[in-house]
């Protein structure tokens, strides 16, 4: 696996696998990778003959409150994972690679960003879309693979690789969970034994959501009250947001009829938790 550290030096590799006629993949990734992001690697080589994944903790994806400092980096534990999966380029720059001194320009889908995550999240959304542009320019990849757990993040991704003619491939993958449910996350790390135990409680309200929707229970209104009945029992847990939405525009359903997105968020703890799952058309 060939590793670097710079734009100059990933865009000319990457360029040499695909002047060779071979499809490149990339996995986005901040590190700290557990079974989901391996997942997507799996995919990624299932399709592409060769395979890049990027670390980087991108900071301005970081509100000031958030967990920025303390947010896990154990690189040498992600290389060994990444060359273990076959990995054949990992891109792993600097803050200062990415983001030069006096950089002032930012990609921003609009309206999309100040949904779900973006509303609570001020800014969130501008950060990721402006660091996956630049790692697009930078890899220059025919493929990218994104898990379904960032539900919000994959419909402004797609958005934007639309609005700005990007000729990449957005693959989207499957959530994958610990064995009693938990959607795999990095930020699983932070909970204790108990909080782990109440974290549950986000994939439940989705599944009764989607029960009552399997049963013919159509209405978003009642569908969210029931979700939110499912959070009461769980009074240590502190709801952020449980919506039901269009999964292209973001924008509220009154009728699940023709499938949605129910998304979720809550703290667990100080931990700050996302899950989701899609409703099929009926």
């Amino acid at each position: 696996m060939k590793i670097c550290n710079t734009i100059r030096d990933i865009r000319a590799a990457s360029r040499a696998q695909r002047r060779a006629g071979l499809r490149l993949g990339l996995v986005p990734t901040m590190g700290a990778l557990h079974e989901g992001h391996l997942s997507l690697i799996r995919t990624a080589k299932a399709s592409c003959q060769v395979v890049a994944a990027s670390i980087f903790v991108n900071p301005t994806q970081f509100g000031p409150n958030e967990d920025l400092a303390r947010y896990p980096r154990p690189f040498e534990r992600d290389r060994e994972l990444l060359e273990n999966e076959g990995v054949n380029l990992l891109f792993a720059p600097s803050v200062d690679e990415m983001y030069p001194s006096g950089a002032v320009t930012w990609v921003t889908v609009e309206e999309l960003s100040d949904k779900l995550d973006g509303r609570s999240r001020p800014g969130h959304f501008r950060g990721v879309t402006t660091i996956v542009a630049k790692l697009f320019h930078a890899v220059e990849p025919d493929a990218a693979f994104f898990g379904q757990k960032d539900a919000a993040q994959v419909s402004i991704i797609r958005r934007m690789v639309r609005d700005l003619n990007f000729p990449v491939e957005i693959v989207v993958c499957p959530i994958v969970r610990e064995p009693d449910g938990l959607a795999m996350s990095s930020r699983n790390a932070y909970l204790n034994p108990q909080q782990r135990k109440q974290a549950l409680v986000l994939q439940r309200s989705l599944m009764q959501v989607k029960q009552m929707a399997g049963a013919g229970e159509y209405d978003a209104l009642r569908l969210v009250a029931a979700a939110k009945e499912v959070f009461a029992g769980e009074p240590a847990v502190c709801l952020d947001y449980l919506e039901i939405v269009d999964a292209d525009s973001l924008d509220p359903v009154s009728d699940v009829a023709k499938g949605a997105l129910v998304a979720v968020a809550a703290f667990v703890g100080t931990t700050r938790l996302i899950d989701n799952t899609l409703l099929a058309a009926s």
